[in-house]
């Protein structure tokens, strides 16, 4: 965390690591502010509610989700290879301390209600996911490519779950393995 940072990015900051690490409902405006060391009224200034918090959070782990793709595929050549790539970074990402599941995962196991605009996003950003991976199973030439990009969702979310559940030593270490089984699966001709 920056030292510098203005207190409302302090705040955002300091609750958005402990969402991710500890979970949602397990994190109140207290311990948001003992650990930042800004008080209840300034948070509550800046962010209203621990809903209002929580909402930038998943903004923001939208918007990085997205960059990491960008990253993690952008020397790839082709559809298929973009793939491949962003599952091999996702097993290594999975595998370390660093990665406490999906926040979008995590939010709907804590807030089960459809209603509840958390649900919204986490549901939102699942499809977004689902329809890119769509995309470039449809331009790899997949056989069915709606199949492939249920099958890819369904891997990618057991990887998140996998290291939420088990930790760095998880199932995910083969996760770019099975991805390309897949992958390879639904293009053959």
């Amino acid at each position: 965390m920056k030292n510098n940072a203005s207190p409302k990015d302090k705040l955002f900051q300091t609750a958005a690591k402990l969402f991710f690490q500890y979970g949602y409902r397990a994190v109140g405006v207290d311990m948001i502010a003992a650990e930042s060391g800004i008080s209840k009224m300034t948070l509550y200034r800046h962010y209203p509610s621990k809903d209002d918090l929580i909402i930038a959070f998943l903004k923001e782990s939208d918007d990085d989700f997205w960059s990491y793709f960008e990253d993690s595929t952008q020397g790839a050549l082709s559809a298929q290879q973009k793939l491949l790539a962003f599952f091999q970074g996702l097993q290594e990402y999975v595998t370390t301390p660093a990665c406490y599941g999906c926040p979008f995962l995590n939010i709907v196991a804590e807030y089960p209600q459809n209603d509840y605009p958390g649900h919204q996003i986490a549901q939102d950003h699942k499809l977004a996911v689902r329809e890119r991976f769509w995309l470039l199973a449809k331009e790899a030439g997949a056989k069915d490519a709606s199949a492939l990009a249920d099958q890819l969702i369904l891997l990618m979310d057991g990887a998140y779950m996998a290291s939420r559940m088990f930790g760095s030593v998880n199932p995910a270490v083969r996760l770019a393995e099975a991805a390309r089984v897949l992958i390879d699966s639904a293009l053959e001709k």
